[in-house]
C-alpha cells in the first residue's frame, strides 16, 4: 500500500483508536422488540467480473457457438503442416455461416472442409476463458452439434497444456449423414491438473461438416448435473446458508440499451436454442476491457430457481421495467408500449409458480420440475430513479397486485443512501405504500461505521428496506484499488448491528458484487475471488457468513448507559434470540486498537447453560487480506466461553468481530 494512502486509511480510523477498556452492557432478553425475517441476510448475484460465464457456469469453451461480435474469438484456425502462405489459398477450409433467416437465435455455424487430412494437419483450438481449470483424473464431457452429407470425418479432441503436453484425448465419429443436426459427445480423463490448459480439436479424413456448440464440460458440477454449475463456487454460497438469492442482476438487467436488456424467456429451454447477447460489462470500463465478455445464458433463469431450491433460500428475480441504464443511454419505452415489458413479469410468475395446466407452469413441468418454485416477491428495475420510474413501476404494480394481491414488489431508491434523487424517491415510494425499497450504498468505510444508527428512526410501519447492494470501499467507488481487507469487512459488520437492530424497518440485505475472476474482474471489491480452480471468501465474506449463521428469530434491546451501542469507545453491539434452540446470540464489533472487557447482563432469564460458543474474526492489520495462497488468512475461529450465573464477561479482541451463542434454560 502506498504511503499516502496508508496514511489517508489511518486518518478515516483515527477515531476508533481512544477506548476505553471496560464496560457494563445490558441484554433484555425478556423484551423482543422485533421478528427477525428468513429472508435477512441474503446474496445478490450479477453476471460481473466472469461471475456466470467463466465462472460458476462450468463451461469451458468460450463462443461456442460462434455468436460473439467476432465470430471466431476464443478460437486459432491450426495447420501447422500447411506450406506456405494460408492466406493466398483460394477458400479458407474454416468458414462461418450465418443462417439467419431460419435459426436467429443461434444463427452462426462452421463448416470445416478436410481435405484428406491427417490427425495434426487441420484444427481448432479454443483458449477457454482465460484458460481452462483442469483437474487430474476427473473425466470431462465434449459435445458437438453437426450436420454431414456423408460420413469420413474424425473429430480428435484433446486438451493441452502451455507445453503442448496432452492431458487428456478422445476420438469422435460423426455417423449421421442425413443434413440435419445431430448431437454427439464422448469423454475422457484428464492425467494432470492445469491452471490454463486449452482444447485443440483436430480434424482426419476427408469431406465437409458443419459444426457448432462446441462444448467441454467437467463431471464434478454442482450436484453433477451434467452441463452444471462450477460446484467449489456454489459450495461457497450454500455454506452462507442464505435467506434470499437476487438474480440476474444488477446492471445487466437493464443492459447499456433496452436491446441489451435481460430477457428471461430467452434464457430457458434448449441451450441451443438460447439467443447470447452482449455482456454490458464488456466495454464498461475503459481501464478494465472485456471484449470477450459475452452471456450465453447456459445459466438462466430455470437454473437460478433451481440453484435458490438447492440452497435453500428464496427466489429473488429483479426484471427489467422498460429502462434501460440510465447511466448509458436512458433510453425508455414509451409508456403506451410497456405492456409487453409487464406481461413479462406476469408470465415470469406463471412461470415459477402456475399450475401445470398453465401456459408457463407447463413450460416449467417440461424443463423438469412439475413443482412450484414459490415465489414470493420480485423486484422491478434496478437502479432506476425519477418521474420517469415512477411512472412505469406504478403500471407494473397495479397489474400484478390485481391479480397478486399478496405478492411483493421491490422497488429501486436509485444509485446513492442520500441526495436528492433518493429523498425524491423514498417519499414517493413510501407514499405509494411500496413493499420493499431497495437501497444500494457503496460507501468507505468511515461511512459504515458513521451509519450503524441510520434505521434508528425509520418509520416502524409502512415500506420495508431492502439494503439491496453495500460493500465498503477501501479507496473510492469504482477505484481498481479497493481491496477486500479488513477494515472494510470490520466496517460492514459495524454496519449491519444496526441493521439487525432495525429488523422491523429491514428485511433482507445483501452483499455486492458477489464473485470476481481474478484474471476477468472490472469491478472490485467483491466477496468471493476466482481463479480456474480455486475460490477464496474475502474477509467480507466471512462477516456476511456469521452472520446468516446466526441469524436468530427475535430482536433483543441491547444497550450501553442505556443507549444502543452504535459506535460508544468504538463498540458496535446488536442481540437477538433464537426460538428454535433458545438460545442468545450477541454480535460484537471492537473497531478500536485496544481490547475491551465487557460484562453483560442479562434481564429476563432464570437460567444460562454453563458454557457458550465463540466465534471470532480478527486481525491486528486493518489492511490484510485473504488470498489464493493464504485464504483462511483473516477467517473465523471458535471456541468456548464458561459462564456464572446470568452475567457473562465477553473480552473483545483489538479489531474483531465476535458472535456469542448461549443457550438459555
Amino acid at each position: 500500500m502506498k504511503i499516502n494512502k496508508l496514511i489517508s486509511c489511518m486518518l478515516a480510523t483515527s477515531l476508533f483508536l481512544n477506548a476505553h477498556a471496560q464496560h457494563t452492557l445490558t441484554v433484555k432478553v425478556n423484551e423482543p422488540k422485533a421478528d427477525i425475517q428468513l429472508t435477512m441476510w441474503g446474496i445478490f448475484f450479477e453476471d460481473i467480473n466472469l461471475g456466470a460465464d467463466g465462472g460458476i457456469y462450468a463451461e469451458l469453451v468460450k463462443n461456442r457457438s460462434f455468436e460473439f461480435h467476432k465470430p471466431l474469438m476464443g478460437w486459432t484456425v491450426q495447420q501447422p503442416n500447411k506450406k506456405g502462405d494460408p492466406y493466398t489459398a483460394l477458400t479458407s477450409p474454416v468458414l462461418v455461416i450465418n443462417r439467419e433467416e431460419e435459426n436467429t437465435a443461434n444463427p452462426r455455424f462452421i463448416r470445416v472442409t478436410v481435405d484428406n487430412a491427417a490427425n495434426g494437419d487441420l484444427g481448432l483450438t479454443n483458449e477457454g476463458f482465460r484458460g481452462m481449470g483442469i483437474k487430474k483424473d476427473l473425466r470431462y464431457d465434449f459435445s458437438v452439434m453437426y450436420k454431414q452429407i456423408s460420413a469420413g470425418i474424425k473429430l480428435h479432441v484433446e486438451l493441452v497444456d502451455s507445453s503442448g503436453n496432452i492431458l487428456g484425448s478422445a476420438v469422435l465419429s460423426p455417423n449421421k449423414t442425413d443434413n440435419q443436426w445431430r448431437k454427439d459427445s464422448v469423454s475422457f480423463t484428464s492425467n494432470a491438473t492445469v491452471l490454463k490448459a486449452k482444447m485443440n480439436l483436430w480434424f482426419e479424413g476427408n469431406g465437409v461438416i458443419d459444426l457448432d456448440m462446441i462444448s467441454l464440460f467437467p463431471t464434478d458440477t454442482w450436484k453433477n448435473r451434467p452441463g452444471g454449475m462450477r460446484a467449489d463456487m456454489i459450495q461457497k454460497l450454500a455454506d452462507m446458508k442464505p435467506g434470499f438469492i437476487r438474480f440476474p442482476g444488477g446492471c445487466i438487467v437493464e443492459g447499456f440499451d433496452l436491446s441489451q436488456r435481460y430477457q428471461w424467456k430467452k434464457t430457458i429451454g434448449p441451450i441451443e436454442e438460447r439467443q447470447l447477447i452482449i455482456n454490458r460489462w464488456n466495454t464498461e470500463f475503459a481501464n478494465r476491457p472485456a471484449p470477450d465478455y459475452f452471456q450465453t445464458f447456459g445459466l438462466g433463469f430455470f437454473e437460478y430457481f433451481q440453484l435458490s431450491e438447492d440452497i435453500g433460500a428464496e427466489p429473488l428475480p429483479i426484471l427489467n421495467c422498460g429502462m434501460a441504464c440510465q447511466f448509458n443511454s436512458a433510453e425508455v419505452v414509451p409508456v403506451n408500449k410497456i405492456d409487453p415489458y409487464v406481461q413479462d413479469a406476469m408470465d415470469l410468475i406463471e412461470f415459477a409458480n402456475g399450475d401445470v395446466s398453465t401456459k408457463w407452469g407447463k413450460v416449467r413441468a417440461e424443463l423438469g420440475h412439475p413443482a412450484s418454485f414459490n415465489l414470493k416477491m420480485m423486484g422491478v428495475g434496478n437502479e432506476n430513479w425519477g418521474p420517469q420510474y415512477v411512472e412505469r413501476l406504478k403500471i407494473f404494480t397495479k397489474a400484478i397486485k390485481a391479480k397478486y394481491p399478496d405478492f411483493k414488489l421491490v422497488n429501486s431508491s436509485g444509485i446513492a443512501p442520500n441526495g436528492s434523487m433518493f429523498d425524491y424517491l423514498n417519499d414517493t415510494l413510501r407514499s405509494m405504500h411500496a413493499d420493499i425499497i431497495d437501497e444500494h450504498y457503496y460507501q468507505r468505510p468511515e461511512w459504515f461505521f458513521a451509519n450503524a444508527k441510520r434505521y434508528d428512526n425509520y418509520p416502524r410501519n409502512g415500506s420495508k428496506v431492502f439494503a439491496g447492494e453495500y460493500a465498503a470501499q477501501s479507496d473510492h467507488t469504482v477505484s481498481v484499488d479497493n481491496k477486500n481487507c479488513w477494515l472494510t469487512a470490520l466496517s460492514e459488520a459495524a454496519f449491519m448491528t444496526g441493521l439487525e437492530r432495525n429488523a422491523d424497518v429491514v428485511s433482507m440485505a445483501s452483499y455486492a458484487p458477489l464473485f470476481a475472476h481474478i484474471d476477468g474482474w472490472q469491478w472490485t471489491p467483491d466477496l468471493i475471488w476466482v481463479n480456474n480452480l480455486q475460490s477464496y471468501g474475502t474477509p467480507d465474506y466471512y462477516v456476511q457468513q456469521m452472520y446468516s449463521l446466526n441469524k436468530g428469530t427475535k430482536v433483543v434491546p441491547i444497550t450501553l448507559n442505556n443507549d444502543v451501542v452504535a459506535g460508544q469507545d468504538s463498540l458496535y453491539a446488536a442481540a437477538c434470540i433464537d426460538e428454535k434452540t433458545n438460545e442468545l446470540i450477541i454480535k460484537m464489533v471492537n473497531a478500536s486498537a485496544k481490547e475491551q472487557t465487557n460484562s453483560v447482563t442479562l434481564e429476563g432469564v432464570k437460567k444460562l447453560a454453563a458454557q457458550g460458543s465463540l466465534m471470532v474474526l480478527k486481525s491486528d492489520d486493518l489492511y490484510s487480506v485473504n488470498s489464493f495462497t493464504n485464504p483462511e488468512n483473516i477467517a473465523p475461529k471458535q471456541s468456548t466461553i464458561n459462564i456464572k450465573g446470568k452475567k457473562i464477561d465477553l473480552t473483545a479482541a483489538p479489531y474483531s468481530f465476535t458472535v456469542l451463542r448461549v443457550k438459555i434454560l
